[in-house]
């Protein structure tokens, strides 16, 4: 037990939690109701965004970049976009058992999401942003929601 606690520490030390690389905004209005965000994903289950900011009826496209290492089947990402009030433990609970589907269950709670990528892949989804509010985004990869979270909100 004392291994695997050592060995999960070692993987959050000096990991910025917050970093995205200079000069290039996560978050850009391309265009007056188009917002372009990248949002990254590491080895040590973090993303580099905890909020992300829209209008509401602005077309998103979201990019998830894995930055880093591992293979999708040993430390797998997705973003996944769920309506305001989903029970998001409840939701992750589900989604472990669709690994067949990207850890993406058949749900009417999921607003938008991307597919899973691995260490050093990226994928991107478009879509609508919903009403205004607050909604909660996750990564579903079973384990990865409870570090690997935000808020996103439709101003």
């Amino acid at each position: 037990m004392n291994f695997l606690i050592s060995l999960i520490a070692l993987l959050f030390i000096n990991t910025p939690v917050n970093s995205t690389t200079p000069n290039t905004p996560s978050i850009e209005r391309t265009a007056p109701n188009r917002v372009e965000i990248t949002i990254e994903g590491s080895d040590q289950m973090k993303f580099n965004l905890s909020e992300i900011k829209v209008k509401a009826g602005d077309t998103v496209v979201l990019t998830l970049k894995h930055t880093g290492k591992l293979p999708k089947t040993a430390m797998g990402h997705n973003w996944v976009l769920l309506q305001s009030g989903t029970d998001v433990k409840a939701f992750a609970m589900e989604a472990m058992k669709a690994k067949d589907n990207d850890y993406i269950p058949e749900s009417d709670k999921i607003i938008a999401h991307t597919g899973l990528v691995g260490g050093g892949e990226e994928t991107t989804v478009e879509f609508t942003a919903p009403g205004k509010g607050e909604y909660d985004f996750i990564c579903s990869f079973p384990g990865h929601y409870a570090l690997m979270n935000g808020k996103f909100i439709v101003e």
